[in-house]
């Protein structure tokens, strides 16, 4: 396995050491299992992609791009408004 350097603001290293102190990790650790865990742009697209089509054969569901774009929409407005973004 290599190491990597990686520059960031000495606040979002701290803030990412205090996260994974307190789940028992180091933050070299903490950093591996988040890489794992999180998903690449492709991978979000073919998970999305599989979700459309079984949606669709269960039961119909088949928005246009402009649906989808309308969902979009709301979902990123309805985010803003909990996160106060």
């Amino acid at each position: 396995m290599s190491d990597a350097n990686v520059r960031i603001p000495e606040e979002a290293k701290d803030r990412l050491a205090a996260i994974a102190a307190a789940e028992g990790l180091s933050l070299r650790a903490y950093l591996a299992r988040l890489a794992e865990t999180l998903l690449t742009p492709a991978e979000r697209a073919e998970r999305a992609e599989k979700t459309r089509a079984v949606l669709k054969e269960w039961n119909g569901y088949a928005p246009t791009a402009a649906e989808q774009d309308d969902l979009d929409s709301e979902l990123d407005r309805r985010l803003a408004q909990v996160t106060g973004r």
